[in-house]
């Protein structure tokens, strides 16, 4: 029996990460069926327009409300909620940008930036390619082919003389037949899916049916035949080049090894790096080699993709006589119902008007629509586009079911007991008053030594409160010049603002060449000419309140 290191993970715990990981990688496919769907796809497109940067809300609005569009009407707040939901999927990441603001109304807006992330610009990529190229039949890049033959003849002829290839000359030749092989190999798998989802319909008409056949036995045939005739050649010039591709590979590494170098190197200096997949470019690794000889030759017994190709195209051709011989049936009058539809009629005739019903709904599947009229549970939110079929049920009272009548019976039910939810609003409010008293006993203790604490959100939150209540109370006057005329501009006089519930007060003077800055949770907030005093307010005699400055 095997033990496992001290330590290590198990194989269970293995799986559970893949699996948490495949889950994490599907949420971010989740705004494309979201009922916002369309909004979330605008978003997407103004962030993947740009290339490393970080947008802040108002730059969102502006592009979107710029480009137009169904999103083109969102406000501030809801954009906000729909960022933060890409967020929590992973299509989009927060960043750590640092915000210089000329004003408080600005510093909120602009403290929350948002960048693409890795995963959401593939998916949005792909996205965008299926919702502007689904239904196009994609033409199939056949003068590829005769590249990619010549480019592995070349090479092997390379690789078979004497000092080999030269490493970038190889280099350059296998990125360039590795590109063309990928064109070519996409372009035919899109062409034949557009191809099956053609003749899987059984509704063409004899126009429809024209083009397509013409379409198989000329374009179809062309591409089989130069299939057929190139991949032996190619097949030839793999197995003259297999037995030299890793040494071929091992001298392309030592020449040029990309980021694998890079982190090879930081590993041999001892330093530690991050654990960082790396994707490496087309032909670098021996089983992108495996692909391409497996396209082409049988090398596992399932058979190659030209074998493939070609039973894709026999199947096309059968599906393409089966719609020939429905068409010929359909003109000779041998698809013709009017035997059984004498039949039915007959049956209608003989039966009883109830039993009439019952066949009709058989022979054509006409239900009768019972219109019922219950509004749905008020916690449940229905989609309109929600089929009734896949909906939630609706619970029908049984007065209504069974006797079709809506009138009450019984006594009345007792009033219900809402003392539970009193008592949790209750002490909802009550955490969120002491929250704010505990923000305002920070706030007192920080005062006079801003510059030393780093204050928390709530007492961010309700300074800044505080300092835009005073500054809307603030008084201006016109500063006196030396020659005893009002100059131009206005100096603040005095500026305060107070909570009497919190029993706190501030203070806000203007003093020349002074820069606040408050540090927090959430940020920096640089004051400039500004200074703030904070302070306790308490109730005197008389009801006239006196204020302790710090």
């Amino acid at each position: 029996m095997e033990v496992p290191a001290l330590g290590a993970p198990s194989a269970a715990a293995l799986q559970d990460t893949g699996d948490d990981e495949t889950r994490g990688r599907l949420d971010a496919y989740k705004y494309l069926g979201a009922p916002e769907r369309l909004e979330h796809l605008a978003i997407m497109r103004v962030f993947c327009g740009t290339l490393l940067a970080d947008l802040a809300v108002p730059d969102v609005v502006a592009k979107l409300r710029q480009s137009g569009g169904p999103a083109a009407g969102l406000d501030a707040d809801t954009l906000t909620v729909r960022l933060e939901q890409l967020v929590q999927w992973g299509n989009l990441l927060r960043s750590s940008h640092t915000v210089n603001a000329s004003s408080i109304s600005e510093y909120q807006r602009s403290r929350s930036r948002y960048q693409l992330s890795k995963l959401g610009e593939r998916i949005q990529r792909d996205a965008d390619g299926v919702l502007t190229e689904a239904d196009a039949a994609r033409e199939v890049s056949n003068e590829l082919l005769a590249l990619v033959e010549r480019g592995l003849r070349e090479l092997a002829d390379l690789a078979t003389a004497p000092g080999g290839v030269e490493p970038q000359d190889g280099l350059e030749r296998i990125s360039t037949l590795f590109v063309q092989f990928t064109e070519f190999a996409d372009s035919i798998r899109d062409f034949y899916a557009y191809l099956g989802q053609v003749l899987s319909r059984y509704d063409l008409d004899s126009a429809e049916y024209q083009g397509f056949k013409e379409l198989l036995l000329d374009y179809v045939e062309a591409i089989t035949e130069d299939v057929a005739f190139r991949a032996p050649r190619i097949s030839a010039a793999l197995d003259t080049l297999w037995p030299h591709i890793p040494a071929l590979l091992d001298r392309l590494d030592s020449h040029a090894q990309g980021l694998t170098g890079l982190s090879t190197q930081a590993e041999a200096r001892g330093e530690s790096r991050p654990d960082v997949r790396i994707q490496r470019s087309r032909g670098r690794e021996f089983a992108d080699w495996e692909g391409l000889r497996g396209w082409f030759s049988d090398t596992d017994g399932q058979g190659s993709q030209v074998d493939q190709l070609r039973d894709a195209t026999l199947r096309a051709l059968q599906s393409l006589l089966a719609n020939a011989k429905r068409m010929l049936r359909s003109a000779t009058g041998e698809m013709s119902r009017r035997k059984d539809l004498l039949r039915l009629a007959r049956w209608f005739d003989e039966a009883a008007p109830r039993d009439a019903h019952d066949i009709a709904v058989a022979a054509f599947g006409l239900y009768g629509a019972r219109h019922l009229g219950i509004p749905p549970a008020t916690d449940e939110v229905v989609p309109a586009y929600t089929s009734w079929w896949t909906g939630p049920a609706v619970e029908v009272p049984v007065a209504l079911r069974e006797r079709g009548s809506r009138a009450q019976r019984g006594r009345a039910s007792a009033v219900e007991d809402h003392s539970a939810q009193k008592q949790l609003l209750r002490e909802a409010a009550r955490q969120r008053a002491a929250a704010r008293a505990a923000a305002a006993d920070e706030l007192r203790s920080a005062s006079g030594r801003f510059g030393e604490v780093r204050l928390t959100s709530a007492a961010l939150g309700l300074l800044l409160e505080l300092l835009a209540t005073a500054l809307g109370n603030s008084q201006l006057s016109r500063p006196i010049s030396t020659d005893g005329e009002r100059a131009a501009g206005f100096d603040l006089d005095s500026a305060s603002s107070e909570d009497a519930e919190l029993r706190i007060r501030l203070t806000v003077r203007r003093s020349a060449g002074t820069r606040t800055v408050l540090y927090s949770a959430d940020g920096d907030l640089l004051l400039d000419d500004l200074e703030l005093d904070i302070g306790r307010t308490s109730a005197a005699v008389g009801g006239e309140a006196e204020t302790s400055v710090s």
